[in-house]
């Protein structure tokens, strides 16, 4: 027993706190107070995190609402081309010349026969003055066969009155009036000879005025080709030194689509069929076209066929070379979603919202949020059909935070 007795008690003699265990004690509790403390400021510091982002306005990002004309139709055929003027023409000079005038700049409205650039005329004038010469030289020749002819009528006549009188020979009065129909045959041919001297003073001008180059056709100028000092030429001439061109100009009210259909899908185009046009540049823009001409002839390498396609309505921000993407539209016809109304609207899908059995777009009107519930319709790839609720140009939010609310200021991304 006493054995048991003194085997507890070494065990609790052995049961202590250790000295530097004891001052950790007092350490932690200065951890736990720090802590405290920071958990505190990170509290504080996320409630005024909260009260500032609650005074920001949300970003959104909108986009138009488009017309829906011919949006009922089923797009039986996409495919993509370029913008192409019917007129465009590099303008150049009729001959060899140094530019002295460049009257233009890339971008510039020019009319038919405006003045463009000048070329060095002096050779031309040259030309010009040594035909102007001959046909005065000509006609000063008329006027002495003139004077001589005067005094030929006057022997003449003084020659049968002396015959009549039988006091000079028939030989003196053949002779009078041969000087006279000679003289008269010479002022013919002087004549003739002043119609050739003008004939070569128009040539002369002409040379002239091909040193003025001037515009087709009413355009812009997209392109210059040559500056002051060149030489230029209606042929490569020269080399590297000498331009072929003054100007390119484009007549944008001539401005169409063309673009490469397959060959076994051309069956499906006809002439003056509706089409929808995309450009790359504006995305979110649907052009209304037709048609205008599917060229009879395919191309052997790629097999397709070219098409051509008109604007029913131009616009500026439509140019030259910018890339298009195109669908060919079938015959419209009734949506059975929407019982014969008719689509007021297209708008991106991802604009609709929904809430409960409700669709809801979110309007942005002078930086405010308007809800407004819609009638859809067809969905058009990534694009629905609008019966109602919005019309035509409102602007709907397309992407933003889900928290959007009635009459919430909003910040538009650009």
């Amino acid at each position: 027993m006493s054995t048991v007795r003194q085997t507890q008690d070494r065990d609790l003699a052995s049961l202590h706190i250790e000295d530097h265990a004891r001052r950790g004690g007092k350490g932690s509790r200065r951890l736990r107070v720090f802590a405290a403390i920071l958990g505190g400021f990170v509290l504080l510091g996320g409630i005024v995190a909260a009260v500032v982002l609650r005074g920001q306005k949300p970003v959104v990002e909108v986009a138009p609402a488009r017309a829906a004309a011919g949006a009922g139709s089923e797009a039986l055929l996409n495919a993509s081309g370029y913008v192409t003027p019917r007129r465009r023409a590099t303008v150049a000079a009729k001959i060899t010349g140094r530019v002295t005038q460049v009257l233009f700049d890339e971008g510039v409205h020019v009319t038919a026969g405006q003045v463009l650039a000048t070329l060095d005329d002096s050779d031309a004038r040259r030309t010009l003055d040594s035909a102007i010469a001959a046909r005065d030289s000509a006609k000063a020749v008329i006027a002495d066969y003139e004077v001589q002819l005067r005094n030929a009528e006057i022997e003449l006549n003084r020659a049968e009155a002396l015959r009549a009188a039988s006091v000079q020979s028939q030989e003196a009065l053949d002779l009078a009036r041969t000087a006279r129909d000679s003289l008269k045959a010479k002022i013919a041919l002087a004549k003739q000879q002043v119609l050739e001297a003008e004939a070569h003073m128009r040539e002369a001008q002409q040379g002239v005025d091909n040193t003025v180059i001037r515009a087709p056709f009413t355009g812009i100028v997209v392109s210059k080709d040559a500056q002051v000092g060149e030489m230029v030429s209606p042929i490569s001439a020269g080399g590297g030194f000498t331009r072929t061109g003054i100007a390119t100009i484009v007549d944008m009210n001539s401005n169409e689509i063309e673009v490469d259909v397959n060959e076994a899908y051309i069956a499906r185009v006809l002439p003056g069929q509706k089409v929808t046009a995309t450009l790359d540049a504006y995305p979110n823009w649907q052009i209304p076209c037709k048609v205008r001409t599917v060229i009879p002839t395919a191309d052997r390498q790629k097999a397709t066929v070219k098409v051509r396609i008109s604007f029913d309505k131009l616009d500026p921000k439509i140019l030259p070379d910018m890339g298009v993407k195109v669908a060919f539209l079938a015959a419209e016809a009734v949506n059975p979603k929407t019982k014969g109304d008719s689509a007021t609207a297209i708008i991106p899908k991802i604009a609709v919202r929904k809430d409960g059995d409700a669709s809801i777009v979110f309007l942005v009107r002078e930086n405010k949020l308007e809800r407004r519930a819609v009638r859809l319709g067809m969905e058009l790839g990534d694009d629905v059909e609008v019966i109602a609720g919005i019309t035509a140009g409102d602007s709907v939010v397309i992407r933003g935070p889900e928290s959007l609310r009635e009459g919430q200021e909003v910040q538009i991304r650009r």
